[in-house]
């Protein structure tokens, strides 16, 4: 089944490029376009969309209230968020990320890389990459912030390895990454990642990571060695 794609930007050349893009491709296809936030919402909600590639800067509503109000609505509880943006607004991004995107790219991005990461994170994961762009992520992530994504008491319902999972999800890895740290399968690590969510209520990988951050789990400047 083709993966339904929503396209939210208030430049209509960028959409159209972005249109002619996605419907070439055999395994996706472009469901609607929104001009801003607040039709981005509707159309998700009316078209079905199973992904929404949302632009930051829009009129009447911007897409990190559109991405908070779809991450809320569960109604709308499968669709993902794919937000681009550029370099210059990444603090934007991280409120992006708190709000419930699953994951970003600049708009500089080389087509290729677009659907890769469309189908990335219709598949469930996150995409917060570039590295450079991952360490900013971890830094601004791991300031204080009103209204944390989860209580850190919260990690006590994990059992060791799933916490183990967490905090190497955390610092930006893949599934195949952390079954070679652990010495386990992919399918092993998906199992935990997904148990994790569970138990802590993220919608997707991409709030784990933020979850790792905000509780202390895993700190700016870490690395997993």
């Amino acid at each position: 089944m083709a993966i339904r794609v929503l396209l939210a930007d208030d430049q209509a050349l960028l959409r159209g490029t972005f249109r002619l893009l996605i419907d070439a491709q055999p395994d996706m296809e472009v469901v609607g376009e929104a001009s801003n936030g607040r039709e981005a919402v509707r159309l998700a909600r009316s078209e079905r969309a199973d992904l929404v590639v949302m632009d930051i800067r829009m009129p009447e509503l911007d897409g990190i209230e559109a991405t908070r109000l779809i991450a809320q609505d569960e109604d709308l509880a499968g669709v993902k968020v794919l937000v681009l943006t550029t370099f210059e607004e990444d603090d934007l991004v991280i409120e992006a990320l708190r709000a419930g995107a699953s994951g970003f790219l600049g708009k500089g991005v080389e087509p290729a890389q677009l659907l890769d990461a469309v189908r990335l994170v219709a598949a469930g994961e996150a995409l917060l990459s570039p590295a450079a762009t991952k360490g900013l992520v971890a830094r601004v992530l791991a300031q204080p912030s009103p209204g944390d994504l989860v209580d850190p008491r919260r990690l006590a319902t994990l059992t060791p390895r799933e916490r183990e999972v967490l905090t190497l999800v955390g610092t930006g890895l893949a599934n195949d990454e952390i079954a070679e740290r652990l010495f386990v399968t992919p399918v092993t690590v998906k199992t935990h990642a997904n148990r994790t969510m569970a138990k802590l209520g993220a919608r997707d990988r991409a709030q784990l990571v933020v979850i790792a951050y905000e509780t202390g789990l895993v700190r700016a400047g870490e690395r997993q060695g």
